[in-house]
């Protein structure tokens, strides 16, 4: 924190209750408790010890401790849990996942071919093929890069139906399957979302909201003057973001960071991943609607609830942001007359590797209002979706692996429940996992969220009636989403709007 301006830094309240909640999480409280940091644990069961200071009761990660191993509750994840942004619809099998209909017939519950399945929209794929090419990870901690086909069932749940644990397929690469034996088919499982797990931490979350909302922060500081309307607009909604990414350098992603401590990766292989995403980030990557359309997972049969909220968080924001611009642009030669924001948008993109998928400037005032819903999106309801269920899905260690200490097994039918156990992550990892998963789902005492702007920053009656109009949309979509999860059996919350903060602050 040493170094930064004092315009970015946290404040007091906020300073001290961070420090509290990150010390609480990742200190001696846990590590104290058990002898043998580094032994693995003795039976699944065992993960339980560490959960003994949580009040889990009516919880959802509750239900994710009786129902981990099951494939309904691994498919789940895709949609709803920390990364659903991985999953898309396969419209062809992969030359290099060499699944065929004999293979997995016994699955398909239509009574028809796998390229039938695949042509009526029901099969899925999921590809971690980002972590091919990291260097060798640290010793005694292993890393693939598997594929997952997956397949909606006649009840509409996503279950997997094969998986590979390598990017090359081969007599040391099976594909495993649900009829395999037990203890294959949950490692093989384990190691998805293992990998899963690096790819959420790194690119989902990491760079795709913190170090994104990074970027847009510095380049407004730069090139915004504080009266202009969109620096105003902006503000609240990156708020805090270098400061958090200051403590992330230092406590989370550094050589000695908790992610290093608990991960397979040390801090150049996280460097190599993040490096690997940030080659092939474009600005319709960014652009949730577009992220939906291009995974083809538009199918409304699908219960994927993080995309049905956010396509309504989405068109709130969009709304909100477009009154908002049509008060002090009364046309798009306005906004290409704009120096700053000409200046702002220029300089967001030379904080990109792929300058040339992302805009050099603004023509329209449409492209403005797309261009700033976002920033605000990205930086509040996207960080929120994959954020603030870290604690719900990676509380219970074997449902989320953040490392694994065996290679994967190249034949099927080697595996037991012991060196499933040797596998997983030892008592210390264990114990870092969910104390920093519990760290940082936790919500200030003192959080703003999305459609607060405390400071009134502006004073033109019209921009405060749009805030009105802005706010009363998001409670209305709030009580959707309430009405909506009563419902279910497994609430999702993320992006209901009352718990949606408005920055990257956490």
């Amino acid at each position: 924190m040493e170094g930064l301006p004092a315009e970015v830094q946290f404040d007091a309240a906020k300073t001290i209750e961070f420090d509290f909640n990150f010390l609480k999480a990742i200190g001696e409280t846990l590590l104290d408790k058990f002898k043998g940091f580094f032994h693995s644990w003795k039976d699944i069961s065992d993960f339980e010890n560490i959960l003994e200071d949580f009040d889990i009761k009516n919880t959802l990660l509750e239900n994710v401790m009786q129902d981990w191993s099951k494939d309904y509750m691994f498919g789940y994840q895709f949609l709803n849990g920390c990364n659903p942004v991985m999953i898309e619809k396969c419209m062809k099998i992969p030359d290099k996942f060499p699944v065929t209909h004999e293979m997995v017939k016994g699955f398909l519950e239509r009574g028809v071919t796998l390229q039938e399945e695949i042509k009526a929209g029901n099969i899925y794929i999921v590809d971690y093929e980002i972590l091919e090419a990291v260097s060798t990870p640290k010793s005694q901690h292993f890393l693939t890069a598997p594929l997952c086909l997956l397949y909606k069932n006649t009840s509409d749940q996503i279950v997997p139906i094969a998986i590979q644990l390598s990017q090359t397929p081969g007599e040391k690469s099976p594909i495993f399957l649900p009829s395999d034996n037990e203890y294959d088919w949950m490692l093989a499982k384990m190691w998805v979302k293992s990998a899963d797990f690096i790819v959420h931490q790194l690119v989902t979350h990491l760079l795709k909201t913190h170090l994104i909302s990074e970027v847009f922060e510095v380049a407004m500081y730069r090139q915004l003057s504080k009266v202009h309307p969109v620096y105003k607009l902006l503000k609240p909604h990156v708020r805090f973001t270098i400061a958090i990414n200051a403590v992330a350098r230092e406590k989370l992603i550094s050589e000695n960071g908790v992610i290093s401590k608990i991960s397979s990766l040390t801090a150049n292989g996280m460097g190599e991943v993040i490096q690997s995403a940030m080659d092939t980030l474009t600005y319709e990557s960014l652009c949730f609607p577009e992220t939906i359309k291009d995974r083809r997972m538009e199918d409304v049969l699908l219960k994927y609830y993080y995309r049905d909220d956010g396509m309504r968080i989405w068109e709130a924001i969009h709304n909100f942001v477009s009154a908002v611009v049509e008060i002090y642009y009364d046309s798009d030669e306005a906004v290409q007359e704009d120096v700053e924001i000409q200046g702002f948008v220029k300089d967001c993109r030379t904080g990109m590797n792929n300058l040339h998928k992302f805009p050099e400037s603004l023509k329209t005032r449409e492209e403005l209002v797309k261009y700033l819903t976002v920033v605000i999106f990205n930086a509040s309801a996207q960080h929120a979706a994959v954020n603030f269920g870290q604690f719900d899905w990676y509380g219970w260690v074997p449902n989320s692996p953040s490392t694994m200490r065996k290679p994967p097994p190249e034949q099927k039918g080697t595996v037991d429940m012991q060196f499933i156990m040797e596998s997983l992550p030892d008592r210390r990892c264990s114990s870092l996992v969910l104390g920093t998963s519990w760290a940082l789902s936790r919500f200030q005492k003192n959080e703003l969220y999305l459609g607060t702007y405390p400071e009134m920053c502006f004073t033109e009656q019209p921009v405060k009636e749009a805030i009105k109009t802005f706010r009363k949309k998001l409670e209305k979509v709030t009580n959707t989403i309430k009405s909506r999860n009563e419902g279910l059996t497994f609430d999702y919350g993320y992006l209901s709007p009352d718990k949606i903060p408005n920055s990257v602050a956490i």
